[in-house]
């Protein structure tokens, strides 16, 4: 039963996706991390960033949702964003299809220096997101930029509404990750940072935030929100099977889920 909804997922969405080059090679996802390197990042909370995006992609049950899907691959990209002009894309398009590649993705990741700097361009960001994946060679069964923050503003480039329906009318969701813990960035003192990524930033069918509420949750915060994003079937399904941080859909912004 699991193999005929994959097929019939897979040619729903092959259906309706977007036409790449010839030859581009096919898989379940084409992911675009955004990572927040803005001024109230410093070079050690960077490096605490990408410990646990390492710690999350070569995770048993994020390897398992990959290999369970249509194909048994993804697509990944790792970008550290600043302001409108400061996108660094930290790790080039990398396939994870097991565990050897997942552990080569991690170990480039935290090798890479940091070079993204600069006050909030959100809007930048997402559109950088973009057009890496319209630009790369791979035709995925699904599209999602995932942008990590500890503020919803945006202090230059395109405006945030304007970059972000740009966006989804091009068929990518955009998911959230709202870091909140303190000692990794801190939450704004006069919003709410999830409500704020749910109205504002996340965009597109199934859309959700995923909050970073400490340190000690980060790492678990990002495995779940791969694992969400990965899941062939919809995320209010894998919820069951998952605990900790909170996820708050886009559909309701007003529903959160623990």
């Amino acid at each position: 039963m699991r193999a005929l909804a994959c097929l019939a997922l897979s040619l729903l969405v092959s259906l309706a996706a977007p036409t790449h080059r010839a030859g581009a090679e096919e898989l379940d996802l084409e992911l675009v991390l955004l990572a927040d390197s803005t001024g109230s990042i410093d070079d050690a909370e960077i490096r605490f960033q990408r410990q646990g995006y390492a710690d999350a992609i070569t995770d048993p049950m994020v390897l398992s949702a990959i290999l369970d899907n249509v194909y048994g691959k993804i697509a990944v990209t790792y970008v550290e964003w600043g302001n409108d002009v400061s996108q660094d894309v930290v790790v080039e398009w990398m396939v994870i299809d097991g565990p050897q590649a997942a552990q080569d993705f991690a170990q480039k990741l935290m090798a890479a220096p940091r070079r993204a700097f600069g006050r909030n361009a959100i809007g930048s960001a997402l559109l950088k997101g973009k057009q890496l994946i319209e630009d790369n060679d791979y035709t995925g069964l699904r599209r999602v930029i995932d942008v990590s923050a500890d503020s919803a503003n945006s202090w230059s480039g395109p405006p945030l509404e304007t970059a972000r329906a740009e966006v989804v009318a091009s068929g990518i969701v955009i998911n959230g990750l709202a870091v909140l813990c303190r000692h990794c960035s801190g939450r704004p003192v006069y919003y709410d940072l999830e409500a704020a990524f749910a109205e504002r930033i996340i965009g597109g069918p199934g859309s959700f935030v995923v909050s970073a509420d400490s340190t000690a949750t980060f790492a678990d915060a990002v495995r779940k929100k791969l694992i969400l994003e990965i899941a062939a079937i919809p995320p209010r399904r894998n919820l069951a099977a998952l605990e900790g941080p909170k996820v708050l859909f886009g559909a309701a912004a007003g529903t959160a889920v623990d």
